[in-house]
């Protein structure tokens, strides 16, 4: 039985609080499930479903501008309320819900590493409070400090054809200011798509990401990509 994790959102920082079943046919509109998720468009109708990670599939009740700057495949992390049980002959899980908030959340690839975007990298130190595995997404939540400027967050390899027959892939999460000053304390989440790890013949990658740390205390995290 399927469970989404429910988040309590202060400001731009989160911390987790408790669990649901969602599973169940007795909704109150009082009630409010927070989850990771992808959008899906649906072609010719201008409307969406939203994937979520652990494979409920949401349709929204209502259009709202909170849809107009979404696209296929967008990352959103969602507030939404169920209003009833979607019938279907496959069985899965879906829900007719109403959407009390989206936020789109940092989805990009791995990018491989050459001396003409070293500078635009950067290197700069961040702070990785959590971080987790789901289906082909690597996810992370990301302390820093800053001010008024966008930073930009990348995860890099080196290029070249994947061999793993000496150790895991190195993977690093660099980060870059961009000579923003460190005025108040910032969080975020942004979300890997693994799918350049893949090698084929084999059924999973494993993967050592590092990280420029605050004070020297820099970050590892060995992981296994399965697919």
């Amino acid at each position: 039985m399927k469970r989404i994790v429910f988040i309590l959102m202060m400001g731009i920082l989160f911390s987790l609080f408790s669990s649901c079943d969602m599973h169940h046919d007795g909704y109150s509109y009082r009630d409010a499930w927070v989850g990771y998720g992808l959008v899906h468009e649906n072609s010719g109708s201008g409307s969406f479903t939203i994937v979520m990670d652990d494979g409920e599939i949401l349709f929204p009740a209502t259009s709202s501008l909170l849809w107009r700057d979404l696209k296929n495949n967008d990352r959103v992390l969602t507030n939404f309320t169920i209003l009833g049980n979607k019938d279907n002959p496959n069985h899965d899980e879906q829900y007719y819900v109403k959407i009390n908030s989206l936020r789109k959340i940092l989805y990009k690839g791995i990018l491989d590493i050459t001396p003409e975007i070293e500078d635009s990298i950067g290197n700069d130190p961040i702070l990785v409070k959590d971080k987790w595995i789901k289906n082909n997404m690597l996810n992370f939540e990301l302390l820093y400090k800053g001010g008024s400027k966008i930073h930009y967050i990348n995860l890099v390899k080196q290029p070249g054809v994947i061999n793993t027959e000496s150790g895991p892939v190195i993977l690093e999460l660099r980060h870059n200011t961009n000579g923003d000053t460190e005025q108040i304390p910032l969080s975020a989440i942004v979300t890997f798509d693994l799918n350049a790890l893949k090698i084929q013949g084999k059924t999973s990658t494993p993967f050592k990401v590092i990280a420029k740390g605050f004070g020297g205390d820099d970050f590892e995290y060995t992981g296994e990509y399965k697919y």
